[in-house]
């Protein structure tokens, strides 16, 4: 077996990577991405219940270079994982949207950026090489939705990734500690924050201040103050089952449906039309008393991977490593996606350099994981032996 590409040494892992990303950010802005809500029990449960899952190895295989590519979709990719929606990426790193578009682009890995992103679709969509995928927050305007998702298609976006889990937006008091406010408060206090990073003080003020590009055609203003009380009008508590209907009729590419914990949930999806369910818990942000993605997992794949058509299972919030995928995809996950590692990255790196360390760490992991239990291809997992930590 040859060796996998190896990480940086200086930073082989995500929590290297985090480190290093508090050092190098505003206090502000490393608060919105490393935050989640409440007593964030439900962001460290994400990353507990995953540690829980133990996997026997079987030894005497061989050499062999695992393979880790897989179809999705109708679409092969080269890896079993993805950069989730992170919405106002820029803010954390001035251009993160752009990087990590153009590293999924290289590598052959998707891509989904946020309705509320700072980079646009129109952008976005040609760096991502045909992986690009768009995520989707439900707009009290029909007229702004249809526009949204006719801009992604035209943009060479594949697959549309509607939210449902954020009816309303959270409390997220770790945030609210950090002075981080909507619209935003430029004190003296944020001023002097900022001015500590020159890093990203400096590629802020090239690059301008982060945006919601996406939106800014649908308002009366493109001030931010103004955007951030038209954008939380806009996406506040629409979102049902008919509306998922109309969306199902407007897009005729592969539709998933995001933030899913219930398998009743999971089960009316399909019902609606989708052609996935992404399992997720909004990576702590939104409710502290959800059950982990992973807890969820079983009974979601149980409840979906039933009758003649075939629904996809996917999955975010706490994976960290390469040996996470493993888990989740032995748990019946047909793909794993990440949001936090990847700007972590890029915030610790710098756009490029990050972004494709990010992808390294995971990509090298995985492929480690896979040689220690003996899995020559991603179908070899469903077959290795498990068990949960404490049952």
């Amino acid at each position: 077996m040859r060796n996998a590409a190896l990480p940086d040494g200086r930073y082989p892992a995500f929590s290297d990577l985090r480190k290093l990303a508090k050092r190098r950010t505003p206090y502000f802005a490393y608060e919105y991405l490393d935050s989640g809500t409440g007593d964030e029990q439900g962001k460290d449960r994400n990353a507990s219940d995953l540690q829980k899952i133990l996997l026997t190895p079987r030894f005497m295989q061989g050499s062999y270079e695992p393979d880790t590519s897989v179809e999705l979709f109708g679409k092969y990719y080269q890896s079993p994982f993805g950069v989730s929606p992170v919405g106002m990426s820029s803010m954390m790193w001035p251009g993160a949207e752009q990087a990590l578009a153009k590293m999924a682009g290289e590598h052959g890995i998707p891509y989904c950026l946020s309705t509320v992103a700072a980079e646009s679709i129109e952008v976005v969509g040609p760096l991502a090489k045909g992986n690009g995928w768009f995520q989707l927050y439900a707009t009290q305007s029909r007229e702004i939705r249809d526009d949204l998702l006719n801009r992604a298609k035209k943009s060479g976006f594949s697959v549309l990734v509607v939210t449902a889990d954020v009816p309303v937006p959270s409390m997220r008091e770790r945030q609210r500690r950090a002075g981080l406010e909507m619209p935003p408060v430029m004190n003296p206090k944020t001023i002097f924050r900022a001015a500590m990073r020159p890093k990203w003080t400096i590629e802020t003020l090239i690059r301008g201040n982060p945006r919601f590009l996406n939106l800014e055609p649908y308002a009366e203003s493109s001030k931010f103050s103004d955007m951030a009380v038209f954008v939380g009008g806009q996406l506040s508590n629409v979102l049902d089952w008919e509306y998922l209907k109309e969306i199902r009729a407007q897009w005729d590419g592969p539709l998933v449906l995001k933030g899913i914990l219930s398998a009743e949930d999971a089960k009316q999806a399909v019902a609606c039309g989708v052609d996935g369910i992404w399992v997720s818990n909004h990576g702590g942000r939104q409710f502290d008393g959800a059950p982990s993605s992973i807890e969820a997992l079983p009974k979601i794949v149980s409840a979906v991977k039933t009758g003649k058509k075939e629904t996809k299972v996917l999955i975010d919030s706490g994976f960290r490593t390469g040996l996470d995928i493993v888990r989740a995809l032995r748990m019946g996950a047909d793909f794993v996606f990440a949001g936090r590692p990847f700007i972590y990255a890029v915030c610790a790196m710098g756009n490029k350099k990050g972004a494709n360390h990010g992808h390294t760490i995971f990509s090298a992991d995985l492929k480690n994981n896979m040689s220690q239990l003996g899995c020559r291809s991603l179908s070899d997992i469903q077959n290795v032996e498990f068990s949960i930590k404490g049952d």
